[in-house]
């Protein structure tokens, strides 16, 4: 459970590009920003004897954190329409807090994460791509690594149809991945994809460039 600043630090801390800041020559706020902008996407705190952090929200999404959690308020010193404070009270799943940190990343950096993201999401129902061929989609042919960390931080899984992404051999990602064992295998025969032996054939099933609309 997320509940020091330590940890929420070092996760912040392992997205690209990102370093940490503390600009107000008090030890109490230590940032994390964005090297390509500059931009804070994580503040932490201690407030009232509890670690905070701000983040950055989509402001359709700002009061849908808020309702699901007592411990997700208007961000406190920010925006209340941009900016939730998150208090680290315990209450909320890890997943949810590093969904939020993540959240915020992508709304403030021009990361290549957004570009994966929006690779992934053009691979048609029944198809797989490799990592290879979204980082190429992405605009980097060379950051197949980084498209496999960004599709294990994915975001919202129920509009990046990460688990249609496989390895150049057409096999599926480790055990942990998408949703725990056998999930990823799950997904993909929902969709008439044959896998066997934790592989799927690219030569019947990978998605070819000219299949885009």
């Amino acid at each position: 459970m997320m509940k020091t600043r330590e940890q929420a630090l070092r996760y912040g801390l392992s997205f690209p590009d990102a370093y940490q800041d503390a600009p107000f020559h008090d030890a109490n706020w230590q940032l994390v920003r964005y090297a390509g902008n500059k931009k804070a996407f994580l503040w932490t705190y201690e407030k009232d004897g509890q670690v905070c952090l701000n983040v950055k929200v989509d402001p359709e999404k700002a009061y849908f954190w808020r309702k699901i959690y007592d411990s997700v308020i208007p961000g406190y010193h920010q925006n209340k329409d941009h900016w939730n404070t998150v208090i680290l009270d315990g209450s909320i799943p890890d997943k949810d807090v590093k969904m939020m940190i993540a959240e915020s990343y992508d709304l403030i950096s021009d990361s290549p994460s957004k570009r994966i993201y929006e690779a992934v999401k053009q691979i048609p129902y029944g198809r797989v791509a490799t990592y290879a061929q979204i980082a190429e989609l992405a605009g980097d042919k060379k950051m197949a690594r980084a498209v496999g960390n960004a599709l294990h931080k994915n975001p919202d899984p129920d509009n990046v149809p990460c688990f249609r992404v496989v390895n150049s051999k057409g096999e599926l990602a480790g055990e942990f991945a998408f949703g725990g064992s056998g999930a990823q295998a799950k997904l993909l025969k929902a969709e008439g994809i044959v896998v066997t032996d934790g592989r799927v054939d690219l030569e019947k099933y990978q998605w070819r460039t000219k299949e885009r609309v």
